[in-house]
């Protein structure tokens, strides 16, 4: 399943990538987030891995992020990997008119077992997370 979202932030692009490039923002725009682990390689680095620990309800989820390009502040990119998930985002920035910057994600979910079910039952609901994150740190940057 692929697809693309887009988002203006009324932001300058410098300031965007300072609060999106910084793990420790990620707990005001990712609801559930509770931790960034690093595993192997160097921290925010292209071949870097770290487990990201999230909860969700009542579930908790631990993913690895590998990061795959880092060339800020145009983009950053990485893949996400969990039981039955594998999932890579291409995040592009690019300067939009005066003093904001356009978010541009490309998504790619791989699913199998149960969680192909999930999106076979409810398509959308994969891009309406993505996007609800979007909005979200969009929220955080201009507040």
């Amino acid at each position: 399943m692929k697809y693309t979202l887009e988002i203006e932030i009324d932001q300058p692009r410098e300031k965007v990538i300072e609060l999106f490039d910084n793990p420790e923002n990620m707990q005001h725009w990712q609801p559930g987030f509770l931790s960034l682990e690093p595993i192997s390689g160097t921290p925010g680095e292209v071949g870097a891995q770290s487990r990201l620990k999230y909860k969700m309800g009542k579930r908790d989820i631990e993913m690895v992020e590998t990061i795959t390009v880092r060339n800020l502040p145009d983009e950053f990119s990485g893949t996400y990997e969990t039981t039955g998930v594998w999932n890579e985002v291409k995040n592009l920035f690019s300067e939009s008119g005066d003093s904001k910057t356009k978010w541009i994600s490309h998504v790619d979910f791989q699913l199998s077992g149960f969680m192909k079910i999930i999106a076979f039952l409810m398509p959308g609901s994969f891009k309406k997370q993505s996007f609800k994150y979007m909005e979200l740190f969009k929220a955080f940057a201009e507040k």
